[in-house]
Formats: structure tokens, sequence, C-alpha cells
């Protein structure tokens, strides 16, 4: 055996060198096939290690809360979809009283010396209130009181006069009995104009019939006027209350004593203002804009677009919703000099409330003039776009971001911020969310930050999350 393998030796050196000089050879051939192996190898790693990555991508877009985080967060969920955008620039504006109907004076019409007061600023008063009495010091009107008085005895004498003359009628001449009718119709024409001085000075019909009967009106009250105007409306017709027509019922004209100018015992003349009467059913809002937006506004009033009121209240008000449409109604030809601005005017219709304190009544404004106001003037539209709170979006560097919920389970999703205000931002409806989709309404960016500290698929403890999205507590906790 020892002798057949030292004689196989040769034979195996020459087999040896025969296949290396062949692998020499052929190394074009096999060199290329082991290099595909090594690299196929390479890329099923890579392949893994893409997918471990993805999969770790994943599990950081999402976050886990309880019910309790939730609430102590207070966030608020609601189905977005497409909608129409606005954008807007924004001017200040103020609540102002409108012109020539918000405020009314009261002026005395005689020269007299105020007795009683009835009511003070603050107060709320209603046409037919007695304001104030006056004791009446004019001798002018003392004189016509006197006048009225004669000439309506005077006719009596006369008719008297002329009823026996006609009985007498051939006896007499004619010419007498055409003299006394002539006296008759001088008497009532002195008598009209003394009733017309009379009513223009704050009389009534009934004191007028007392001062003819000879009861002279010595103190005159002043009564809060009965404003048939206010705002071009009038009291609705009997007929169609009537008829069974629906008609807006308007609530009762009320004014406030917003300020009053004199004293009890105060000497007063003939057109001195006593008070001044405030009426803030319908008032303004004013905006000022500088020469440069000029065209925008004009622009907003040729093509009818409504203008955006933020009247800066507090959610949580109860007032009822405003349905009122802003439209321009004045653009003011002149530049204030001072502050190089211009006006423009829009009505407001005010709403109010009757508050009793035992026998008095007040009516609360909810808009009051002098109150500051925000005015968002329309400029371009955005269609097929989500409009979102503004602090539903996060922003970290260039990219921003929103929460969708799924029970327990909040994800963020990168979006692409379009237009953002004080008050809204504008997503694109690029696909990066689905109509539809329940979108956080608030706290995302402290939602961003809970993200980015918590660990991979970080649970509160004793809790397990379900394929739904839900958390559950650990049937086995406790025991």
């Amino acid at each position: 055996m020892k002798v057949l393998l030292q004689s196989m030796k040769p034979v195996l050196g020459i087999t040896i060198f025969v296949l290396i000089a062949a692998g020499f050879v052929l190394r074009d051939h096999w060199l290329p096939l082991l290099e595909q192996n090594q690299a196929d190898q390479s890329k099923d790693g890579a392949v893994s290690s893409k997918k471990a990555d993805g999969k770790k991508n994943a599990d950081q877009q999402k976050i886990i809360l309880s019910d309790q985080a939730i609430a102590n967060l207070g966030m608020k969920v609601k189905s977005e979809l497409p909608e129409t955008y606005w954008k807007t620039f924004q001017v200040p504006g103020m609540i102002v009283d409108l012109p020539g109907r918000s405020d009314q004076s009261v002026i005395s019409p005689v020269d007299g010396v105020v007795e009683k007061m009835n009511y003070y600023p603050g107060d709320t008063v209603r046409p037919g209130d007695v304001l104030y009495t006056i004791r009446i010091l004019s001798e002018t009107l003392q004189q016509t009181q006197t006048n009225l008085f004669k000439d309506t005895q005077n006719i009596a004498l006369a008719e008297t006069k002329k009823k026996r003359l006609e009985t007498t009628r051939g006896a007499i001449p004619e010419a007498r009995i055409i003299e006394v009718a002539n006296e008759i119709k001088r008497l009532h024409v002195a008598i009209k104009g003394y009733q017309h001085e009379l009513l223009s000075r704050g009389f009534s019909q009934q004191q007028l019939q007392k001062i003819s009967a000879g009861d002279f009106v010595r103190d005159l009250d002043i009564l809060v006027p009965d404003r048939m105007d206010r705002v071009g409306s009038t009291r609705t017709p009997v007929a169609l209350k009537a008829s069974g027509t629906k008609v807006k019922q308007e609530p009762p004209l009320t004014f406030e004593v917003q300020e009053s100018k004199l004293d009890l015992g105060q000497q007063v003349k003939t057109g001195e203002m006593l008070c001044l009467l405030a009426d803030h059913r319908q008032l303004a809002i004013e905006g000022r804009a500088f020469r440069d937006e000029t065209q925008l506004l004009e622009r907003s009033v040729r093509e009818g677009w409504p203008v955006e009121v933020d009247f800066q209240e507090r959610e949580s008000t109860h007032w009822p919703a405003i349905k009122q449409s802003f439209l321009i109604e004045y653009l003011s030809n002149v530049i204030d000099p001072v502050n190089r601005t211009f006006a423009f005017r829009m009505p407001l219709e005010n709403q109010s409330r009757v508050v009793q304190q035992g026998d008095q009544t007040q009516v609360l404004w909810r808009f009051r003039p002098g109150q500051k106001v925000r005015l968002m003037i329309r400029v371009e539209k955005l269609e097929n776009v989500f409009v979102l709170p503004a602090d539903a979006v996060a922003r970290e560097g260039a990219e921003a971001f929103i929460f969708t919920q799924n029970v327990n389970t909040f994800y963020r999703k990168p979006v692409r911020v379009l237009e953002r205000d004080r008050r809204h931002t504008v997503i694109a409806n690029d696909g990066s969310l689905t109509p539809g989709s329940f979108v956080v309404q608030g706290a995302a960016e402290q939602l961003n930050r809970m993200l980015k500290s918590s660990s991979d698929n970080d649970l509160p403890e004793g809790y397990h999350i379900h394929a739904d999205g839900s958390l559950h507590k650990n049937e086995d906790e406790g025991k």
C-alpha cells in the first residue's frame, strides 16, 4: 500500500498542476459568476436593512396616548373635507355710531327752569316717557296762550252775533253780516297760527284744548321722541297682521340716556340741549386702509365680496350667531393728512338683551361704539384645499405636520402649507391628507414634541394596543 501511494505522487502533482492551469485559462468564465453571487448577497442584506429602517421610521410617525392624556390635552378631532378659502389682508376697524341714526339730541323747546328729572345717564327709556318737567318762563309763550284763549272766546261771540244778524236779514245792511263773517275768518287764522307755535314748542293737542278753555299750561313735559324713521323701518300695518302673513317682529324701540347736560333747578333756554339719547340698534363698522390698498377695496366693492369681521370675542359667549353679510357701502374720497389712511364703512345690525333688576329695566347691547375689530378684505380665492386651525399644524424647520387620530393612536403626516394667518392654516390637497380623515384640531406642536421624545412603540405601562388602534388595559393587571 505504501509503495502504491509513493508511485501515485507524481500523477497527483501533475493533475493538480493541470487543474490550476485550466482554472487560470478559464478565469474569464468563472470570475464574473463569483462577483455576481457576492453582489446578490450584499443586495439581500441591504433590502433587509432597508425594511428594518422603514419599519423603524413608520413606528416613529405615530404616538399612542391613553384616554386620560387625550382628555388632559383637550384635543378635538374633525373630519376634514376640501373647501374654498379666501386669501385676505387685514386692516384695523372700529364699531362707530351710524351717522344720523344712532344718537339723538333732546333740546329744550322753551325758556324755563328744570323742575323734575326722571331719568339719568345709563337709564333705559322708551318713546313717550317723560324725561324732564320744565317750568315755563317765556313771556312770549305766556302771551301766545293768552291770545289763543282770547281769540277762541272772540270767535264764540262773533258766531253768536252773526246768528242774531242773520235772523234780521233785510232789516239791516248785508255789509254788516259780511263784516262779522270776515272777522270770524280772521280769528280762525290767528288761532291756527297760535296753535302751530305752541305745537312746535312741545305742547300737545290736549293742552291746546285746555288753553282754549282758559286753563293755561305752566309746566311742560319733555317726552322721549318716537323715531318712526329708524333705519328706514315702519310699523307693520294692521291688515298684514290680521291676514296671517308672517312678519318679523322687531324688539320694542328703546333709548339709553347716554349723557345729561343739566341739573335739577337749572335754567335753560330755547334750543339748548338737555340730554343725548343713544339707540344702538343700528351701528356701523369703520375700517381704515392705506392709499396703496385702494384698488383692493375697490375690487371688493365692485365684485360684491363680503368682508370677514373678527369681533375678538370669546367662543363662550352666549349671543346668537351673526348671520349678517358685511358689504362695503361707503368708501371715503378723503385721506386723513395725519395718519395717511382713508375710511370705509359697513352697516352693523346689533343684538340686545333685556335685563330686569327690580323695577329697573336695562337693555344690554352686544356691540358698542368704540369696540375694536379686525377686518379681513378678500384678495384671492383658493379652491379644493384643507382649512385647519392655526395650531393644528406643527412646524419643524421646513417641514409641516398634522396628526390624524385612530382611537388612541395618532399618526403624523407631512403636509404642504399654502397659506397661514392668525386663525387658519391652509393645506394643499395633494394626496398627503385623505379627504374625510379625522384631523386633530389643536395641540399639534405638543404632540410633535411628545412623538420625538417617545421611544418605539412606547405604550403606557399596563396597557396593550389592538389592531384598530384602541388602547386597552391588560386583563391580568393587578393580579
